[in-house]
């Protein structure tokens, strides 16, 4: 069919009017994957953000020395030789400080001992000293020790974060398979420890002419993915990488892998980072998002084995 001249004038019109429209939103997508990487540079180096971690004890019952001595237990990097002694029984834990050192707990000193809020339902105690601080948290049945300091090593040494090129064609539109209400899924982490988290379906994507899915885990308003792909272990973490997207509209839910980043053990040892489920591990080449960490400090894959 022949067009005539005119309409394909009008036609040239039209699709150079377009053409700015499309460009923008292009840019758009891009400008949003370079300011939301901003803004994970600026979580993760934070005062007290996950590079500062720098204790995880798994406490029982009895007393534990704290304190930036050597020779303490719980050894802190900064602050008095001694903070005091941590008391365990059972559920509950108190702080018991050392007469004359410099501690405090909600900005006041700690004159004798205090029992501690464990971190859980309610937010808990945090005990400062020097440039840091401790809490004590709940996992499973037992009490952990969890320290952060602003001054430590692996925030201090922090040497930045490298990306693939943006690209749009890891923008991806999924369908969005539910489960039925209340399915969970058995999740590992870095400490060997296994529990179901709540699963409430899976998104299924194209690429390359081949069909993939995720399963997804429950994040409040978001869907939470952590997958493991080709790239794992070469060019991107070898324990696999963090993906969030919004809840699902109409049956569809968007997957931009450009926003694919590393979880805290890829920075710090200190951490218990969630593995990707079997499910998630993708046979294919996820080249978008976050590379592999060049400086050192985490938790190596290697460091999981037998």
């Amino acid at each position: 069919m022949v067009v005539p001249r005119k309409s394909r004038v009008m036609l040239l019109v039209l699709l150079g009017s377009l053409l700015p429209a499309l460009a923008v939103h292009a840019d758009d997508g891009e400008a949003a994957a370079l300011e939301w990487r901003e803004q994970r540079l600026e979580r993760l180096t934070a005062p007290f953000g996950w590079l500062s971690l720098v204790a995880l004890e798994f406490l029982g019952d009895g007393t534990w020395a704290v304190g930036s001595a050597n020779d303490k237990p719980v050894r802190l990097p900064s602050g008095p030789e001694h903070w005091g002694d941590v008391v365990v029984e059972g559920p509950r834990a108190w702080f018991e400080p050392e007469p004359g050192a410099e501690v405090l707990i909600e900005d006041a000193p700690v004159p004798s001992r205090r029992e501690l809020v464990v971190g859980g339902e309610e937010p808990a105690t945090r005990v400062h000293a020097g440039t840091g601080w401790f809490e004590i948290a709940r996992r499973g049945d037992r009490l952990v020790l969890r320290a952060r300091d602003s001054e430590a090593v692996t925030r201090r040494e922090f040497l930045g974060l490298d990306y693939f090129e943006f690209d749009p064609d890891w923008r991806i539109d999924a369908r969005w398979e539910p489960h039925p209400e209340g399915s969970t899924i058995p999740i590992a982490d870095v400490l060997g420890e296994l529990r179901d988290q709540a699963n409430p379906g899976r998104a299924v994507f194209e690429f390359g002419g081949r069909t993939y899915s995720l399963e997804a885990l429950a994040a409040d308003d978001e869907l939470f993915f952590i997958f493991a792909d080709r790239t794992s272990g070469r060019s991107t973490y070898g324990l696999g990488r963090f993906l969030y997207s919004d809840l699902p509209e109409e049956g569809r839910v968007e997957l931009d892998f450009n926003r694919a980043y590393n979880p805290p053990c890829a920075f710090n040892a200190y951490t218990t980072c969630p593995l990707p489920p079997p499910e998630n591990r993708l046979d294919v080449q996820v080249e978008a998002g976050e590379l592999r960490y060049r400086g050192s400090g985490g938790v190596r894959a290697e460091d999981l084995s037998g």
